[in-house]
């Protein structure tokens, strides 16, 4: 039965397509909040699958979370290629009600998601790996201001992979994870999945060169899965990569020449800096949160031990196997303008967005 009369399931999927709200009274009650974890100055209220998706949608393999200035929270899926109707991102207000959604070409492929403010206007780019092979700058509301694909003039693609060919995990491939935003105005593309380059483009999108390349460190990456502009020292920003496969976090200056590494994380999966302290989420089932000298001073709902004694698999794909204040597959983290933290992880098939609520320590 529908909760208000005249929204059909069909009204319901045009409406949010085009970024319209549905009405308040469809939408599922967000879960409760089970347990608390950390501890010290890192204590949080865990609230596990928030927020919840209105029908007919549902999550498909979750993967970044975003928060705008009004504090709304902003989620990309991956996405069923066969549901090209199905929208990839969704919004949400502070209290996990249901916004609106958008998205629908990064279906089959949606993956990295930052929101950032140019002048008076906050702006999403969007990554899309798989067979989507592109990256759009959008407004908030989805529509396309421009979007790219492959940058041919790099000499490191194979040839008509800007023109959308088929899918593989190769080195001469176009996967993008994630985005770095650079002081200039000017951005950081990560080919997390594909060349294993990082990509420099001026403010309109221009490509300028790149950095990287496959290796085992020192400026050459395993997967450079996420990255971030670390400006915790004004006078000397530096790149920051997840260099997922080599379990470690590359410092770069910004022109990619190698600092420092940082070693001792289970696949790590994308980084964010808030204040002091960066915020790492590790595919093997724990949150790091480091401050301003790169030590950790957190790790939150470690779950690694178990999720690496899974030699199938199956908690990923198990919910009934999840733990109260524990993660899974921690795939991308951001903070909100209070300190809270949503994380979104790699549940194949699935979803799962979890709210860690700051508490006072």
């Amino acid at each position: 039965m529908s909760a208000k009369r005249g929204w059909s399931r069909r009204k319901v999927l045009a409406a949010s397509a085009s970024g319209l709200a549905i009405p308040h009274l469809i939408l599922p009650r967000r879960a409760k909040a089970e347990t608390v974890i950390g501890q010290g100055d890192f204590v949080y209220e865990v609230t596990h699958n928030y927020p919840q998706l209105p029908p007919p949608f549902t999550w498909q393999t979750t993967h970044n979370v975003a928060v705008d200035a009004s504090q709304n929270l902003y989620v990309i899926h991956e996405g069923d290629v066969g549901k090209k109707e199905h929208p990839a991102i969704f919004v949400f207000d502070p209290s996990g009600r249901y916004l609106r959604s958008f998205g629908q070409e990064f279906q089959g492929g949606g993956h990295g998601l930052e929101i950032r403010k140019e002048g008076g206007e906050e702006f999403l780019y969007v990554s899309g790996y798989k067979s989507i092979k592109s990256f759009a700058k959008l407004t908030l509301d989805g529509e396309q201001v421009w979007k790219l694909r492959a940058p041919m003039e790099s000499g490191v693609y194979q040839a008509g992979e800007d023109q959308g060919v088929a899918f593989a995990f190769q080195r001469d491939r176009f996967l993008p994870t994630n985005f770095a935003f650079l002081p200039d105005g000017g951005f950081l593309l990560a080919d997390g999945y594909g060349s294993y380059f990082i990509h420099r483009y001026d403010r309109d999108g221009k490509w300028l060169s790149c950095f990287g390349g496959p290796g085992a460190g020192q400026g050459k990456f395993n997967t450079p899965h996420g990255l971030t502009l670390d400006d915790r020292n004004p006078d000397q920003p530096v790149v920051v990569v997840a260099d997922r496969a080599n379990n470690t976090l590359q410092r770069l200056n910004l022109e990619g020449q190698h600092l420092e590494t940082l070693s001792g994380f289970g696949l790590p999966a994308n980084v964010q800096v808030q204040g002091d302290l960066m915020l790492v989420p590790e595919l093997y089932a724990r949150l790091s949160i480091l401050d301003a000298d790169n030590q950790v001073v957190a790790q939150l709902g470690d779950d690694a031990t178990r999720l690496k004694a899974d030699s199938d698999k199956r908690i990923r794909v198990t919910p009934e196997l999840w733990l109260d204040g524990k993660f899974v597959t921690p795939h991308d983290a951001c903070f909100d303008a209070e300190g809270n933290i949503f994380v979104a992880e790699y549940v194949p098939n699935l979803g799962r967005v979890t709210k860690l609520r700051k508490l006072d320590g």
